[in-house]
């Protein structure tokens, strides 16, 4: 039967030659592999085979993942982030697994297990690997096949694993499919935006590698003489080029589905809009999605993007031609707070097509701003100065002149060294700020002297921009290329409040040859509501945290020439809110609420009574169990059980899609189990229970008014609660916490670390018998995770208990008295510390040479030996006797020649839980 998309493959001849040495490479496995299994009585059985494949020079990691029978079915490829690992990826892949696919998940090179240099994606290298993949899914009898040798294959993956899939699709013809997310499509125009080097994100870049010595020589090169100058040159531009896929953009024709990130200054929407325009050229379907968050943070909307992704490949692998693939566009939109949990509300809006960028544009006009006196160094940007007005700083009076008479021309400064610069974009850090948008909170920081600043009159209607404003300017510089840094504030009614939406900001070089002359500016891409009454404020500043700006001081002039264009997007419609209650009139109404009341009632005299033998223990959980929405037969918690005493400080441990964060949610009264119980001092856990007013959660951070003392946030949350004042027991909460005279200042000149106490502290008030912290060392550097350690131990000392999910190992080892263990969902092992790492039936062998897969599985079974793996270093096995002695097990190994130089107790927690987790998903 044809392939339904194989109209849309007619872009490279195949070439049955151009990949011989990879496929007979491919015969070459380094290492035996190994098939895992796990199975239960309501799901079929998913196999994992780990491998490294030889191909290319390198030695690729993989895991391939099948479920269910025998059957032919499509296959996946999954890439991961850069700096990440295949790791990264696994609980996606099993949801594929468990849906039909044949998933396959790898670690690129120079990451994981993976050999070989950081190449950025190169065609030769990365993109070349993928195509070995292919070649080795077209082997395998579950895979289905369009022809010998062409498996078909859809590939999907997050930023530098999207960016892979498209460039998969543009050199191999056998892809069918593609799903970036959160990607590139140039990543010279991401990393030198219009020639502006975007240092502090090439420089996360490159130390999120591992260093510029783990990139190809070439790369590092060029990275060290573009930091060195600040100035991006030709040749570094078209060494990031090649690598991308604008590079082969003719050639990418199939279905292609964007999600992209609005929270996102390393990889902006733009990207995403360069991507829709050329795959949409070339004729094959495509779908734009604007996700909540992105690199800067935020909301990543994990499980909407993944069961879109899941249904494109159902449309186009599956060819399930029910399968809904979503609309051609759809935006995520914040606003307003859930009155519940203060999260953000979060609402979709879509269109039929893509509008791209700048569709129902419209005119805006500025006059020439008087710039906000305060809002220097230490000032709150966001505040405006208290809504004072002076003149327009730096002589700009002269020039042409706005019908208020206020000047449309206006001359500042790049101060030298290009020092204090302003602040808008904060990579990795901006998301949050950004989802506040729309709820009136926003950072920015613009130095006076140091910008130009136009503003339109208070708008008559609201207005919501959909993609990027333009604006067009002539700039002139006293000597040399002009570097300014453009941005759109949403400014409050009395001008005490400027909003910079999601925290982006356009960096533009102009030369001594443009200007002088009339230059239009592309701000941004974003979507965000105007509301009406308030102003547009246009700032174009000569410097910029997150960008290289020249060094040399300098004087700009720039001339406004024309109103400020912001599209709209006319045929964008957001969802649809409930009806009204009235529209179902007041007797419905009745019944519903009569309704309500009865189930609510039912609800309460259904809640379990108290425990009296369990009204000292904090914490007893039986059988619980959670499936996945929508889902029969798959689970995020199955039958997990253990107990927490008083005292102790429990970490709770597994890796990614273990089922950490939907027990704590279960635990705090978040969700409802499906089955089991959780109960509290001897109160079963309910949604509202009243035992919950003991337990204390700091759970993905905690949002802070930037203006107000740590002090001050405390006691306005404390005042939300609606619990008496003396209840709160502030100082106590803050003297555990270690804050000191910080609680005077200011949030916003807090540290990662203190805003991460401030968090802990407001999780302490009331002195919770039960403090639940997940991640609570995110973002910290060494001391201030020491100092997150000291804290959950002082808190614990008080004969508290606190449970603490992370995934710093070491940190857990040196805090926590008892661990937990989870995989899969599942209770893998729960006991003291001590008891875990330092159990008499673990063992270290330390070996003179290199320990192969091929020995692991010897060793694995071993009479006597419950399991076997490979040290990190791969120097040594972490062994755990099951009936064996430590000699007769130093017999074996040496009857396997095995060069043992050293045997021992094991007593890592890395060590102990790798172990656990390889028993677990054996």
């Amino acid at each position: 039967m044809e392939n339904p998309t194989s109209r849309w493959r007619h872009r490279l001849p195949r070439t049955r030659g151009r990949w011989a040495a990879v496929v007979a490479a491919l015969a070459v496995l380094v290492g035996a592999g190994t098939w895992t299994a796990t199975a239960d009585d309501s799901a079929p059985s998913m196999h994992r085979q780990d491998q490294m494949l030889k191909m290319n020079g390198v030695s690729v990691d993989t895991s391939y993942f099948t479920s269910g029978g025998t059957g032919r079915r499509p296959a996946v490829l999954i890439g991961h982030g850069f700096g990440g690992s295949k790791n990264d990826v696994r609980a996606q892949a099993e949801k594929l697994a468990a849906d039909g696919y044949a998933v396959m998940t790898w670690s690129a090179r120079g990451f994981g297990r993976t050999t070989g240099e950081i190449t950025l994606n190169a065609p030769d290298a990365e993109v070349k690997d993928v195509s070995g993949l292919i070649d080795w899914l077209a082997g395998r009898p579950e895979v289905e096949l369009d022809a010998k040798g062409d498996p078909r294959v859809g590939v999907t993956g997050a930023s530098y694993g999207g960016a892979v899939s498209l460039l998969a699709a543009g050199y191999d013809r056998r892809v069918d499919a593609v799903a970036p997310v959160i990607s590139y499509w140039n990543l010279a125009d991401t990393l030198f935006p219009d020639g502006v080097f975007k240092k502090l994100w090439a420089g996360i870049f490159v130390s999120s590698g591992g260093g510029c010595q783990r990139f190809q020589k070439e790369l590092c090169e060029m990275y060290e003489r573009v930091a060195v100058s600040g100035k991006p040159d030709a040749a570094a531009r078209a060494l990031l080029t090649e690598r991308s896929p604008e590079a082969v953009a003719d050639r990418i024709d199939v279905p292609t589905l964007i999600l992209q990130g609005q929270s996102d200054s390393l990889f902006p929407l733009g990207q995403a809009d360069a991507m829709a325009e050329a795959v949409k050229a070339n004729g094959a379907p495509v779908s734009v999605d604007w996700i909540s968050g992105g690199h800067d943070g935020g909301d990543d909307e994990g499980d909407r993007v993944e069961g879109r992704v899941g249904d494109w490949f159902d449309r186009y692998l599956k060819k399930d031609k029910d399968a809904d693939t979503g609309p051609g566009f759809r935006v995520t939109r914040t606003g307003g707070v859930d009155s519940t949990d203060g999260a953000a509300l979060k609402r979709g809006a879509s269109s039929e097509t893509y509008p791209g960028l700048t569709s129902g544009g419209r005119k805006i006009p500025l006059t020439g701003a008087r710039q906000q006196p305060g809002t220097g160094a230490g000032q709150d940007a966001t505040t405006g100065g208290g809504g004072q007005e002076a003149p327009a700083t730096g002589g700009g009076g002269s020039g042409r002149k706005a019908p208020d008479g206020l000047s449309l021309t206006q001359t500042f400064r790049n101060p030298a060294g290009a020092a204090p610069p302003s602040v808008s974009a904060l990579p990795g850090i901006g998301g949050g700020l950004s989802q506040l948008s729309s709820l009136g909170v926003g950072l920015s920081l613009d130095f006076p002297g140091q910008y130009a600043s136009f503003e339109s009159a208070p708008l008559e209607r609201s207005v919501h921009v959909t993609g990027s404003p333009t604006v067009t300017v002539d700039v002139k510089a006293d000597h040399g290329d002009a570097v300014l840094f453009g941005k759109v504030y949403d400014v409050s009614p009395d001008g005490k409040q400027q909003v910079l939406p999601s925290q982006l900001v356009a960096p533009y070089r102009v030369t001594p040859a443009e200007q002088g002359k009339p230059v239009e500016l592309t701000l941004p891409a974003v979507d965000h509501e105007v509301d009406a009454g308030h102003r547009l404020r246009l700032v174009l500043s000569a410097t910029d945290l997150a960008y290289a700006s020249p060094a040399e001081p300098a004087t700009y002039t720039v001339t406004l020439d024309g109103a400020l264009t912001v599209p709209t997007a006319p045929g964008v419609k957001t969802a649809a809110a409930t009806l009204p209650w009235w529209t179902w009139g007041l007797p419905a109404a009745a019944v519903v609420i009569a309704a309500a009341l009865l189930l609510t009632a039912r609800r309460r005299t259904a809640t379990p009574a108290p425990d009296p033998a369990l009204s000292g223990v904090p914490l007893q959980i039986t059988g619980l169990s959670k499936k996945y929405a929508k889902s029969t037969d798959r689970y995020a918690v199955r039958d997990l059980g253990f107990r927490v005493e008083k005292g102790q400080v429990l970490g709770l441990l597994g890796p990614n899609g273990a089922g950490k964060t939907t027990t704590l949610r279960m635990l705090m009264g978040l969700i409802t189990p499906d089955a089991g119980e959780i109960r509290v001092f001897g109160h079963a856990i309910r949604p509202g229970a009243p035992v919950l007013s003991r337990v204390g959660s700091f759970v993905e951070g905690a949002g802070f008014l930037p203006h107000l003392s740590g002090r001050s946030n405390l006691e306005l949350y404390w005042q939300a609660t609606g619990r008496p004042a003396e209840d709160a027991h502030i100082d106590e909460a803050l003297e555990i916490a270690g804050l000191g005279d910080a609680l005077a200042r200011a949030v916003r000149t807090y540290s990662q670390g203190m805003r991460q106490r401030l968090a802990i502290a407001q999780a302490m008030l009331g002195m919770p018998d039960l403090l639940i912290l997940d991640e609570p060392t995110n973002g910290l550097d060494p001391p201030q995770i020491r100092e997150m350690r000291d804290v959950m131990i002082r808190y614990a000392a008080g004969g508290r208990t606190v449970i603490v999910s992370s995934h710093l190992l070491s940190e857990v080892e040196q805090s926590c008295t008892h661990l937990v263990v989870m995989d899969r969902g599942q209770l893998v092992q729960a006991g003291p510390v001590a008891e875990i790492t330092g159990s008499g039936d673990m063992l270290l062998v330390t070996t003179g040479t290199e320990v192969t897969e091929a020995l692991v599985d010897k060793a694995a079974a071993l009479p006597g030996i419950g399991s076997a793996v490979r040290t990190e270093d791969g120097h040594g096995l972490l062994v755990r006797l099951d009936g064996a002695t430590a000699a007769q097990l130093v017999a074996e190994l040496v009857r396997l020649d095995v060069p043992v130089t050293g045997v021992g107790p094991h007593r890592r927690l890395e060590d102990a839980f790798l172990t656990l987790i390889s028993q677990g998903s054996a």
